[in-house]
């Protein structure tokens, strides 16, 4: 048997919001922000993930919170790289001091070179090799989709960073479109809404909040209200101040056009063949933001084909990447270079 038998693999959706990691047999054993904490002083990193994330907005100046990642690709090299080593690390626990084989998920309108950096970023965080893969592929493939059959089907991954439009059909892209509409734009405009409206300064940890707790694609009858606290940005004295979903629905109503148009775009683009199919299959959603109350029925009702949420769908790249670690040798047609 040899030293084949520790050869381990382990799949990482490396998001601009979060960073889940898979390892076959296990699943997801990991999902944490895309966050780093340094100490200014020395360049220490402090903390990772979900601990770093507990600091955003609450830590002193000589600590500073960063998010490696921007618009889905990353922004700071060396950053990156010591959270993959994290992540890594975590994910391997007692085994981590095996080089792993690591996949890894990519935007679909990635650049060579940006896919190099995050190939480069996982090698030098100690990966023995790694692959990446375009992510609409992983959010299809985890999301159950039969991406081989010689049907079209059409996935609107939304995610924290980007917006990934893309139809598949016989393993490969067909037509894809990325945008930088996503949750962090979403919290944005909640946070410039709420800054114009009540002159309230708040967190992006609080716009979040607001966007999960009562936020909706569509205004609602029964609507849900929350009570925010935030800094007055007269008297700079906390204050606090109750919100509805419909002023969150026309605060962010702009964010999801955007995404609306990436859909219509890439159906646009979609031979008439494939068309058919995906009126046939409906659009399929994955990511994080796909969650938004209402998405799917705003998508059917713009786009006029129907819109269902995957199962989990912020885990189908993550599982995307298991299934694609199992298969190595089929994927590697598709899965693009190796170090």
């Amino acid at each position: 048997m040899g030293m084949s038998f520790f050869s381990k693999k382990i799949g990482i959706d490396l998001g601009t919001a979060n960073t889940l990691v898979f390892v076959p047999g296990r699943g997801v054993v990991l999902n944490e922000p895309s966050v780093v904490a340094i100490s200014l002083e020395d360049n220490r990193i402090l903390a990772v993930g979900n601990e770093a994330k507990s600091m955003i907005g609450r830590t002193p100046e000589a600590i500073v919170a960063y998010r490696p990642m921007k618009d889905g690709v990353i922004a700071d090299y060396k950053v990156a790289e010591a959270m993959l080593r994290y992540y890594m690390r975590k994910a391997l626990g007692s085994w981590s001091f095996i080089k792993p084989e690591v996949l890894l998920s990519v935007p679909a309108g990635v650049t060579s070179t940006e896919r190099r950096a995050v190939i480069e970023a996982a090698i030098k965080a100690g990966a023995k090799s790694a692959y990446v893969v375009k992510e609409p592929i992983l959010a299809a493939i985890g999301a159950g989709i039969p991406i081989y059959e010689a049907k079209g089907h059409m996935i609107a991954d939304i995610g924290g960073g980007t917006t990934d439009v893309a139809v598949i059909s016989l393993g490969g892209i067909v037509s894809s479109i990325s945008v930088k509409c996503a949750g962090n734009r979403i919290d944005e405009n909640i946070t410039d809404y709420i800054k114009k409206t009540f002159n309230l300064a708040i967190g992006d940890k609080t716009a979040e909040d607001i966007k999960i707790n009562i936020g909706s694609a569509l205004p609602i009858d029964e609507e849900l209200s929350m009570t925010i606290k935030g800094r007055d940005l007269i008297s700079g004295l906390p204050r606090s101040v109750e919100v509805k979903t419909n002023e969150i629905v026309k605060a962010i109503s702009k964010e999801l056009r955007e995404v609306v148009k990436a859909i219509k775009d890439v159906l646009q683009e979609t031979p008439p063949e494939l068309a058919s199919d995906i009126i046939d299959h409906g659009i399929i959603m994955t990511g994080g933001t796909s969650s938004l109350r209402n998405l799917p029925e705003l998508i059917f009702r713009r786009v006029g084909v129907k819109a269902m949420l995957a199962e989990n769908p912020l885990y189908c790249v993550a599982k995307g990447t298991g299934v694609a670690l199992e298969h190595l040798g089929a994927y590697k047609k598709m899965v693009i270079s190796k170090r």
